[in-house]
Parts: structure tokens; C-alpha cells; sequence
């Protein structure tokens, strides 16, 4: 059973103006959000947990330089992004 992803208007501005930035990555970034839909825990994303302020949160990576910080909903079977970008910016 597959997961459903849950854009919100938020995530859907920083992804717009993430891609907008780096477009050469649409396609990774598609292929990420596919596989995540499929199998979260699929080796490729690399889900982790993050800790400290983060907690809430998991990361999935992109490639080696960007990630996507969400919200994983696993009794719902639900994943929410939140935002993103590069190491820096999605760790902020």
C-alpha cells in the first residue's frame, strides 16, 4: 500500500521558488516524491529522523546536497512536506 502525500500551500511556495533556482533538479526532485509515494523507506531517500529542534521531523534526500524535510505519518499512511533545499536551509 502506498503512501499519500499532503501539499500544503507553504511547501508548495518553497518548492516552486526551490525549483525555480535549481531547475536541473526537477526531475531528481520528481523521482523523489514518486519513490516517497511508493516505499518511504526505500535506501535511495536515506529517511531519517532528525533531532533537536527538528524532532517532528524526517528528511529524505534529493542527491547529496538537497533534501526534503517532512512530516511522516505512518497510522495514516501520510507524508507532508515541509520544505526543501539544501543541507543548510532545511536544518535551519
Amino acid at each position: 500500500m502506498s503512501f499519500r502525500i499532503i501539499y500544503t500551500p507553504g511547501y508548495n511556495r518553497r518548492a516552486a521558488k526551490f525549483l525555480k533556482r535549481h531547475p536541473d533538479f526537477l526531475l531528481q526532485y520528481e523521482k523523489t516524491l514518486k519513490l516517497l509515494e511508493i516505499d518511504p523507506f526505500h535506501p535511495s531517500l536515506r529517511l531519517r529522523r532528525l533531532k533537536g529542534t527538528l524532532s517532528e521531523l524526517h528528511s529524505v534526500s534529493i542527491n547529496i546536497s538537497y533534501r526534503i524535510t517532512l512530516e511522516l505519518i505512518i497510522q495514516d499512511r501520510q507524508i507532508m512536506p515541509v520544505d526543501v533545499g539544501s543541507h543548510d536551509e532545511v536544518y535551519r
